[in-house]
């Protein structure tokens, strides 16, 4: 009998996959006997050992039959015939579901930061960590900390207990929400928040309003689950509620910090997009991805702050805090919704992880958290003002930078030239080993004027000012540069 091992594990376990495949394929029939394992071990350059462990473990699954003093045998397991060889290269599968065709549609994984170009001299790109080697030692003794006194029971879903308080005093502190540990719910990370939403909120054909331009991952999670996506107009203020439609069941905004445009919503719109919610009965999503990175003076008060009928879901996240490995965020629920997400949450994962719950609670109740939040914002106020200088001396005459004061990352608006200008730059600046991002991605049908997306967490200011004069360069190479600023 010829066999051929493909290579790949411990001998036994390639013969067993040989044997089966032999089996199934009908090249060996039911009833026939196998070669005895001293013969076939000699055939293939293997011990007997090996070819005895194969047996047994065929025998224990049932594809074998061992008769005393006889030898083994093939069982009749319901060999599958060879395929036609019309059909030997088609799929054989079973028809997708709805869902799965449509996140199969919309799933970018190469799209995620730091999987792209890490041979590039200089990445710009944004949603990359801030480095911060004190953070790394912090975070290694939380962990060992927890390790010896977490419990290693089945998580609570709803989240740690001592974590859920400690979220409500910072929220209150911080970003001026009232909110009680109940209605906390933790989970892992900002898309699994918008997961959820869309579970809990919607059924398909619902309608789901996105700003424009907007955060791309909450777009890829409503349009996989089949919901009706609208854009809204964002101006220098943030989104306009006069554009939003009559009805809607969801919106997701970002009034602390518009992503990718960085506009601050003004009060009078915050008013005006929850009397819009109230009136249409739509559920509104607060994503405040980046609210405590702001450099001139305390961050504002968040929208859920404001909200005095039960309509918003507050979502933080500890991706541009922390790390984004640590995949740990937290939903401030409405109480009308506190039972159908924690249900959701349940049937999800059965709850986030422990250990790094109980770690993130112990580091927020010692100080540790905010202490690393004053020297994050510290290092992004300088890592910001290097771009903003950068960018005035290497690049003013070609862009036009939007300077929000907040967060990680700058827009800056090409003053002349189409978006295929702009992906020509992008293309030239990754030659040259520098990476440029546009924010046509986060735009409906590129909806919005030529731009990029400049992130500067993951650079010093020393390669922040070497990233913008080799920008600079690639303006002027790609024909870009315009004219003269006025003094």
């Amino acid at each position: 009998m010829y066999m051929e091992l493909d290579g790949q594990g411990p001998r036994y376990a390639q013969l067993i996959r040989a044997l089966k495949s032999a089996i199934l394929e009908a090249r060996l029939s039911p009833g026939s006997r196998v070669p005895a394992s001293r013969n076939l071990a000699a055939e293939l350059g293997i011990s007997r050992n090996t070819v005895l462990s194969a047996y047994d473990q065929l025998q224990a699954e049932g594809f074998l039959v061992g008769r005393v003093g006889s030898g083994s045998y093939v069982a009749d397991v319901g060999n599958r015939l060879p395929l036609p060889e019309s059909t030997a290269g088609d799929e054989l599968i079973a028809p997708l579901s709805g869902f799965s065709r449509r996140a199969t549609a919309v799933s970018d994984g190469a799209f995620i930061p730091g999987h792209q170009h890490q041979d590039l001299r200089y990445n710009l790109q944004y949603g990359l960590p801030l480095t911060n080697p004190a953070l790394a030692s912090a975070w290694r003794r939380e962990i060992n900390r927890a390790v010896e006194r977490v419990d290693l029971d089945y998580p609570d879903p709803r989240g740690l207990p001592a974590l859920r308080e400690q979220i409500c005093d910072y929220l209150a502190r911080r970003r001026g929400v009232s909110a009680k540990p109940e209605n906390i719910l933790v989970v892992s990370g900002t898309q699994q928040a918008f997961a959820l939403a869309a579970r809990v909120l919607l059924d398909e054909r619902d309608v789901v309003v996105l700003e424009d331009p907007h955060y791309r991952g909450a777009r890829q999670v409503f349009a996989a689950h089949g919901a009706r996506i609208r854009g809204v107009r964002v101006d220098n203020h943030g989104l306009v509620p006069a554009a939003l439609p009559n009805r809607a069941r969801l919106a997701v905004v970002t009034p602390s910090h518009q992503f990718p445009t960085g506009a601050l919503l003004p009060l009078a719109r915050r008013v005006e997009l929850l009397e819009w919610a109230t009136a249409h009965h739509s559920w509104l999503i607060e994503d405040d991805y980046d609210g405590e990175f702001r450099f001139g003076g305390r961050p504002l008060a968040a929208l859920k702050s404001l909200d005095h009928d039960g309509r918003v879901i507050y979502i933080g996240s500890y991706s541009k805090t922390l790390f984004p490995a640590l995949r740990l965020g937290y939903m401030v629920l409405p109480e009308s919704l506190r039972e159908p997400f924690h249900a959701a949450k349940w049937l999800e994962d059965r709850g986030s992880n422990t250990l790094e719950q109980a770690a993130l609670a112990h580091f927020m109740a010692s100080g540790g958290f905010e202490r690393h939040l004053r020297r994050s914002s510290q290092s992004l106020r300088a890592r910001r003002s290097a771009m903003l200088a950068g960018l005035r001396r290497h690049a003013g005459h070609a862009l036009e930078v939007v300077d929000s004061n907040a967060g990680m990352h700058l827009t800056a608006w090409l003053r002349s030239g189409s978006q295929a200008d702009c992906e020509r730059l992008v293309a030239h600046a990754r030659e040259r080993g520098l990476g440029l991002y546009t924010v046509a991605p986060y735009s409906f049908r590129n909806s919005t004027r030529p731009g990029l997306l400049l992130g500067y967490s993951a650079l010093p200011p020393a390669d922040i000012e070497a990233a913008l004069r080799l920008l600079g360069a690639c303006l002027r190479e790609t024909g870009l540069v315009g004219e003269p600023l006025p003094a």
